[in-house]
């Protein structure tokens, strides 16, 4: 049984959620105090794993309403599970009308006795008057047929086909057709009659009939305890569990005979389960003084765990050793990239790895034939002390590793499936109506914050970076570089090479953040800068930071000859282009106005800002670069003078043998010149 839809009422801060449709991962997104812990929670109440129970009114139900208006039988989770193949089989034998029951409702109220269950696409048995009327005066005339002046058939024909047509409510037609069935074949028997084999199908086929209207009601109890059984348990986390790096085997063992294992000892106890160790063993064998087996078996369980926490910790990569050190059995990690190898207690370990390790540890076990093996996991805000990058791998772990169905709350931009947008669930709280859960993507702007920022990041991976990427400073180099480039390549000139992201960094002063990005992940990495004081500063900060090669730094100025004090991108544009482009991207806001260009600024965008600000004016690079665009689309050769070429070209024959000797060089990322 899968869980495909759930509502929650009269819980908490929930007067009614909605319907929320579920997945196999759902991921509830809502700002802090918005009650995603309460949705959780009041699902969880369908069916927790430690037994279901009665609510509390005073403590669930809401505040702002009296509690004598909570009876026992006050709604509070209504939930729809749809049927595998194999719950369809078992229910079939239950239930042999049930055949095109697909799903199943479960609910509870208040009270802890008993759910309610519903199959909604179940049909009554079949039940046809007229031809149950039919098929019984066939009968009866069968009996008739055979009656004589020796035998009372015709009497009993008659008896039989008056009592068995009460037909108003199906089941006192059943109970009344089996009396007079009973009847009927008994007359025949004393008449040493027998109906044709037609007759006889038609009586038997009714007597079955009445026999499944009879036994349906119970057949039905069956089947929803049978629902009961199948529909999975709700394992609830919002405390995760900790291991500690120093464990005492023989006390474990110990508190294991007593039957009081402590919190500790149970998460001990999955550690050994994903690693293959049992503690008995090992005692035995330190008992018996066989350190070389019992080392051997640590060793092996070490290898294995390294590497599964390999395969899920992206952040660096570490190692992982168990040692015993007589009855103590100690987790150390140590990061096998640094030059000493230190090794370092788990309980010494950060934070954020200390919860995704023993995340790891505890539901590989509880997972893998333990207690939650089939359940459905509620996570109320996992992942809290991960690195954005952790929590991403976490969301993959959940998606790769794991066949239970899983429902997390989170306020993480990075714990949201930006794959699988159709799977987040926005959890939004109002005054009047407290908690509510929309299917699509809406509420206010701090709901949906984490969900565009989660976006916008995702957005800016896909547009604008790849394997050999070419950051520029801003969105209008993006564009003037972008159609200048394409319009070259496509009149069989020099554009950039098509292996190249151009990737806008958003500002000169963010050039050095988005190299260090990329470069972490082992990127080709060149940049484009103005020439101009700050961009010689950035330069020196991206060397002396060894971030980059110096000879993947290249300088507009460089596409001229001679090599200009100071250029920027529009620079590469004719001067006159670029002030007609101004004049009329602005021809409102310069009407009845001079425009008055300083030729003494070195770069045209500086000198068109400071005529702009003489003038009151506000000034902004897009609005000519659109114009520019537009132009190029339309009238290129307007824009686009021989001169303005030949330095497009340079500038982009420059940068695209900066990246072949970038890829010659194996892509390191700095060294050399």
């Amino acid at each position: 049984m899968q869980l495909k839809l759930f509502r929650v009422t009269n819980f908490r801060s929930i007067k009614d959620s909605g319907n929320i449709d579920v997945s196999r991962i759902t991921a509830l997104l809502g700002r802090n105090e918005s009650g995603k812990s309460n949705l959780l929670r009041g699902l969880h109440s369908l069916n927790p794993l430690d037994g279901f129970k009665a609510l509390a009114p005073i403590k669930d139900f809401p505040r702002d309403r009296r509690v004598e208006e909570c009876t026992d039988f006050t709604d509070v989770v209504h939930s729809t599970w749809e049927l595998d193949d194999d719950d369809k089989a078992e229910l079939l034998k239950i239930l042999p009308h049930a055949t095109e029951v697909t799903k199943v409702e479960i609910s509870r109220k208040y009270h802890g006795k008993h759910h309610y269950i519903v199959f909604p696409e179940l049909t009554p048995v079949a039940f046809d008057e007229t031809d149950i009327k039919s098929k019984i005066k066939k009968v009866a005339a069968g009996m008739r047929a055979k009656a004589s002046d020796e035998n009372a058939l015709e009497a009993a024909a008659d008896a039989f086909e008056v009592k068995a047509s009460v037909t108003k409510v199906r089941e006192t037609w059943a109970t009344e057709f089996a009396a007079a069935a009973k009847v009927a074949r008994t007359a025949l028997a004393t008449a040493d009659a027998e109906l044709t084999d037609a007759q006889d199908g038609i009586l038997t086929g009714l007597e079955e009939l009445g026999v499944s209207i009879v036994g349906d009601k119970e057949a039905q109890k069956k089947a929803s305890n049978w629902a009961i059984g199948a529909m999975p348990k709700f394992f609830y986390l919002d405390d995760y569990p900790e291991l500690d790096g120093h464990q005492d085997v023989a006390a474990y063992l110990q508190h294991k005979r007593q039957n009081q294992l402590k919190d500790a000892d149970l998460n001990f106890e999955k550690l050994c389960k994903v690693a293959g160790l049992d503690p008995s063993k090992l005692q035995e064998l330190q008992q018996k003084g066989d350190t070389e087996q019992r080392n051997q078996l640590a060793n092996r369980a070490s290898a294995v765990v390294t590497g599964e926490v390999t395969r899920l910790w992206k952040d660096r990569k570490l190692k992982i050793r168990f040692n015993l050190d007589g009855q103590h059995f100690d987790t150390l990690i140590s990061d096998p990239t640094e030059t000493y190898d230190v090794e370092v207690n788990l309980n010494d370990r950060s934070r954020g790895f200390q919860w995704f390790f023993a995340f790891y540890i505890s539901f590989a076990a509880d997972t893998n034939g333990g207690k939650v093996a089939n359940s459905i996991l509620l996570l109320d805000e996992p992942g809290l002390y991960l690195h954005a990058k952790s929590q991403g791998d976490l969301l993959k772990h959940f998606e790769d590793d794991f066949d239970n169905q899983i429902l997390y709350s989170t306020h993480s931009p990075f714990m949201i499936p930006t794959h699988r947008l159709d799977s987040v669930r926005t959890v939004n709280i109002a005054d009047k109506v407290g908690t509510t859960v929309t299917n699509n993507p809406t509420g206010d702007a701090k709901t949906l914050f984490p969900l565009q920022a989660a976006l916008g990041y995702d957005l800016s991976q896909s547009l604008f970076v790849g394997p050999n990427n070419l950051v520029i400073e801003g969105v209008t180099d993006f564009w003037i570089l972008s159609a200048v480039s394409s319009y070259l390549s496509d009149a069989g000139k020099t554009g950039l090479s098509p292996d190249l992201t151009l990737t806008p960094a958003g500002g000169a002063q963010k050039v050095s953040y988005m190299v260090a990005l990329l470069t972490s992940e082992s990127l080709n990495v060149l940049v484009l800068l103005d020439l101009e004081k700050e961009s010689e500063v950035t330069k020196s900060e991206l060397l002396k930071a060894k971030l980059i090669r110096k000879q993947n730094v290249v300088f507009v100025a460089e596409a001229f000859d001679p090599v200009p004090g100071e250029a920027d991108i529009e620079d590469l544009l004719d001067p006159t282009v670029y002030e007609s482009l101004v004049k009329e991207a602005y021809k409102a806001e310069l009407k009845g106005k001079n425009l008055q260009l300083n030729a003494k600024i070195p770069r045209i965008a500086k000198r068109v800002e400071k005529a702009f600000e003489d003038l009151g004016v506000p000034f902004h690079k897009t609005r000519p670069a659109r114009l520019f665009l537009t132009k190029m689309a339309n009238e290129p050769d307007k824009v686009l003078t021989a001169d303005s070429v030949a330095r497009f070209e340079a500038l982009f024959k420059l940068i695209n043998a900066r990246l072949a000797r970038q890829a010659a060089n194996g892509g390191a990322p700095f060294g050399g010149v």
